[in-house]
């Protein structure tokens, strides 16, 4: 399996790197010192695993994970710092890593990471049907002093802004103090579409198709919205409407 060590401190890329040299079955594919340097890299290198540090200049290891379009890798945490390990979990990384990284953990780790390639598929972290919530289903939504009732059919899109989602229904648009991809889990499929890495659209809502460039889409919504699909997720989006 392809590697990727996320991390701005040379001598920490170079402690990974000498740890994985343990684990013939992981190849450090690349190396980046940020998160612009990462996607270039995941983009080109397609790892199956990242090791990601949390603090780093700019865009931060936790907003990075957020933002990754799936089929997102396995990810284990690398920091000095313990007070995110809740928010990684929240975001289904594998571990959390505290430096300087302990030998006996980081082999824990890639147990942990080998038991989960072998498992399958059926072991990832995709919410049973029984959670999802249901179209008719209604939702508590608050945004300071002003709160909304609302049933999940009447949520056209939902947008990214950071660690927080836009959400679209009737005339409001309040926001969540959470993630997009959390808010996903709780979205059935049926229903809802992962647009892009900051969009997830009601499929119900959607007025009209028309093709985009680079062989992408771009979908009208009604109420006026316009989203915009890769090429990539305007192939999955035929394949799940059948187009």
């Amino acid at each position: 399996m392809k590697a990727l060590i996320i991390d701005d401190e040379r001598l920490a890329r170079n402690e990974l790197r000498r740890l994985l040299a343990a684990y013939p079955d992981l190849e450090v594919a690349g190396e980046a010192a940020n998160a612009k340097q990462a996607r270039e890299q995941l983009a080109a290198l397609r790892p199956g695993l990242i090791f990601l540090d949390v603090q780093m200049p700019g865009e931060t290891g936790l907003q990075l994970l957020e933002t990754l379009e799936p089929p997102v890798p396995h990810v284990i945490f690398t920091t000095a710092y313990d007070e995110f390990a809740v928010k990684a979990f929240e975001l289904n990384a594998l571990d959390y890593l505290l430096k300087p990284v302990d030998p006996a953990r980081f082999a824990a780790a890639i147990d942990r990471l080998r038991a989960k390639v072998a498992a399958g598929p059926a072991a990832g972290p995709k919410a049973p049907p029984r959670e999802w919530l249901a179209a008719e289903d209604k939702v508590f939504v608050r945004e300071g002093d002003r709160c909304w009732f609302v049933e999940v059919k009447a949520i056209r899109l939902l947008e990214s802004e950071g660690n927080y989602t836009r959400v679209h229904f009737d005339t409001a648009q309040p926001q969540l103090f959470r993630s997009l991809n959390a808010m996903e889990e709780r979205l059935d499929p049926k229903y809802f579409f992962r647009a892009n890495r900051r969009q997830i659209i009601n499929l119900a809502w959607i007025e009209k198709i028309e093709p985009w460039f680079s062989g992408g889409l771009l979908v009208h919504l009604k109420g006026g919205a316009k989203v915009e699909l890769s090429r990539r997720q305007a192939q999955d989006f035929r394949e799940q409407m059948s187009l």
